[in-house]
């Protein structure tokens, strides 16, 4: 395969993958909506008032979070839709440091790589904090 093959490839197939995630999170936000005013209107204004009275939620494992998907939890699926939704700057920022890669742009290489970096730790730090 030639360079040229593999950067039309790189270049046809990046906006479709990004679109592709894009409409996945909006069919789990959306259904996580119709989840929530179904079968628990009132989740959202009940942890609000728990949270005004000190009794705040911990952070869920992601395993019991797809555990309480796979339930049809309406919280567990808008969280995973929210998840899904932000791996489309992560993956544009990412498929931008390939691109320049292949292209031999060392300054751009440099700049995405700080760039991809600092959404990795930001995911991480979020993760732990």
């Amino acid at each position: 395969m030639s360079k040229q093959d593999e950067d039309r490839i790189l270049r046809e197939w990046t906006p479709i993958l990004l679109r592709s995630i894009l409409i996945a999170a909006m069919v789990l936000l959306g259904a996580g909506l119709v989840l929530t005013y179904t079968f628990a209107p009132d989740y959202y204004v009940e942890r609000y008032q728990a949270a005004q009275h000190g009794h705040l939620i911990g952070k869920e494992k992601f395993g019991l979070l797809l555990d309480r998907v796979r339930q049809g939890n309406p919280h567990a699926v808008l969280t995973i839709g929210l998840f899904v939704l932000t791996l489309v700057p992560l993956a544009r920022v990412a498929f931008c440091f390939i691109l320049f890669i292949r292209e031999r742009d060392y300054t751009y290489v440099a700049l995405t790589a700080y760039v991809l970096a600092g959404l990795i730790v930001g995911g991480l730090l979020g993760s732990v904090g």
